[in-house]
């Protein structure tokens, strides 16, 4: 039996050699897995002495050769192949071990592996007669079959033939959208603005995603669900740690992103502490203060009753006093914060013993975001604030107060990562009422209106899309908001304006929308 071994990651190498040898079975190394095997004085040949060939280019060719694919592609049930082996001096080899340059980790054109993934894919292809193996965690589970039964299964070889294929194929995912981001270097002369719109929106998206955590259930109990990331791309939810609770599901996943990038947002806007609640993937109570403690009572007041069940996202180190604050109040699925006080996870254990504690590090900003519709995907960059506070225009005869500008541009995040058609409601730095999710903007405004009560007085309201009519606008002024931030855009701007000037409002335009479906 024969294994030809070529491997980057040189984990675990030496241990499988010396097993592949204690059986019998005769190795075969390139380039530096066969300097690994002698400086560990583990008997093999090299390519070269294989294929009479020397290693050149740089190590550009040194396995591209008919005495390494005729063995591993030679088909041992086809008389014809037999036959050709044996004219042409050819030993059959009955395992591949082979993984590939880290491409990923520091793409270069040098690192764009030609030998191994074709090694791969040809082991692959013969999985019927040979062995592939591409990650060095599979090495145990090998040497344990052959070492029980002499050779590997029908079963053990179609599954390590699946895992060659998806290696492969990662690996050319991650090559594309290199060469989609510019890499090595922009063409001379080339259109910049289509090069910025083809990192995001290339004509072939190739995307490989590695299945990371299974879920209790999808969005629904008789869902599956799971959890995948981008091969090679880290995300936050990698490195969160669960300190007490139930196992995660799918929509804690989901609303938990949602709360924890939001909380981030709102902190960097005002530079203080936050946090923020979402129930449903929409926020149902948000707010920034000198303090988390003071934070998140006044984020609770928005909605208490909607933050039953919902995910707190605390932008900090959840204290002992923090802790106290979160336990009496409602029982939340999922409380995700920075870290936790040894004294925070005593007390919130104790007596939230349901509720999932997370803590992990600031999200990563995503490139691209996809939606699937049966076989179609919609594929679209972030949504991004991209307009800045200091490019918004007062469109009214008054200009809103110092405090007013602090609750237009809270109330302009909040409202932009609430489900459209969508209006909030700010006041003293405090999410007051927020209307998600509906069909008509004079509703979405009456709820906001109606969660905010008294608190609208004062406050500030804003839009995620322009008022189409003066409607919804006047809903909030009769509520006692005095000033509003929207998209405008509207031809009936010039009506909405005027409305807004009679009713003594300041008011705010972006241009700039932000649906969210």
């Amino acid at each position: 039996m024969r294994a030809l071994l070529s491997v980057y990651d040189k984990e675990g190498l030496v241990e499988l050699a010396q097993g592949l040898a204690d059986l019998g079975w005769e190795l075969v190394a390139s380039g530096n897995t066969a300097a690994a095997l002698a400086g560990a004085g583990i008997d093999h040949l090299g390519v070269a002495e294989v294929t009479g060939s020397p290693e050149m280019l740089g190590g550009r060719v040194k396995t591209l050769h008919p005495k390494i694919h005729g063995g591993i592609l030679a088909d041992r049930d086809d008389p014809a192949h037999r036959a050709d082996l044996e004219a042409n001096g050819i030993a059959a080899i009955d395992l591949v071990v082979s993984n590939l340059y880290p491409f990923s980790s520091d793409p270069s054109i040098e690192l764009i592996d030609i030998g191994g993934p074709t090694m791969v894919r040809a082991a692959a292809k013969n999985h019927a007669h040979v062995g592939i193996v591409t990650s060095p965690a599979d090495y145990p589970a090998v040497l344990e079959e052959l070492r029980r039964a002499g050779s590997l299964s029908d079963a053990t070889k179609r599954r390590l033939a699946r895992a060659a294929f998806a290696h492969t194929a990662a690996y050319d995912a991650a090559i594309v959208a290199w060469l989609d981001a510019g890499g090595p270097s922009p063409v001379a002369g080339g259109d910049r603005d289509e090069e910025a719109l083809g990192a995001v929106l290339p004509p072939t998206l190739h995307l490989t995603l590695e299945r990371t955590a299974r879920l209790r259930y999808g969005e629904n109990p008789h869902q599956r669900g799971a959890r995948y990331r981008a091969a090679g791309v880290a995300s936050w939810w990698d490195e969160v740690a669960q300190h007490g609770g139930r196992e995660l599901s799918y929509l804690n996943l989901f609303d938990g992103d949602a709360a924890w990038r939001l909380v981030h947002e709102l902190a960097a806007d005002a530079g203080l502490p936050a946090v923020a609640i979402i129930k449903h993937a929409n926020p149902c109570g948000a707010a920034v203060a000198d303090d988390l403690v003071t934070a998140y009572q006044r984020a609770l007041e928005c909605d208490v009753q909607s933050a039953f069940g919902g995910v707190v996202a605390v932008g900090g180190v959840v204290s002992a006093e923090v802790a106290e604050a979160i336990a009496a109040g409602p029982q939340a699925d999922v409380v995700i914060a920075a870290s936790y006080a040894p004294e925070a996870l005593e007390r919130l254990t104790s007596r939230r013993k349901a509720t999932r504690l997370l803590s992990g590090p600031a999200p990563e900003r995503p490139v691209r975001q996809l939606r699937s519709l049966g076989a179609s995907v919609l594929v679209q960059d972030v949504d991004d604030f991209v307009a800045p506070r200091e490019g918004w225009q007062v469109v009214t005869a008054r200009q809103p107060s110092d405090e007013e500008w602090r609750d237009l541009v809270l109330a302009w995040r909040v409202c932009g990562r609430t489900t459209s058609n969508a209006i909030a409601i700010v006041n003293a730095g405090q999410a007051v009422g927020v209307g998600a999710g509906q069909q008509s903007r004079v509703v979405a405004a009456e709820i906001a209106v109606q969660k905010a009560g008294e608190a609208a007085k004062g406050g500030a309201g804003a839009s995620d899309a322009f008022f189409p009519f003066a409607d919804g606008l006047l809903v909030l002024a009769a509520a006692g908001v005095t000033a509003v931030v929207q998209p405008g855009g509207s031809v009936n701007d010039p009506e909405v304006i005027a409305a807004a000037d009679e009713a003594g409002l300041a008011m705010v335009v972006t241009g700039e929308r932000h649906f969210r479906h």
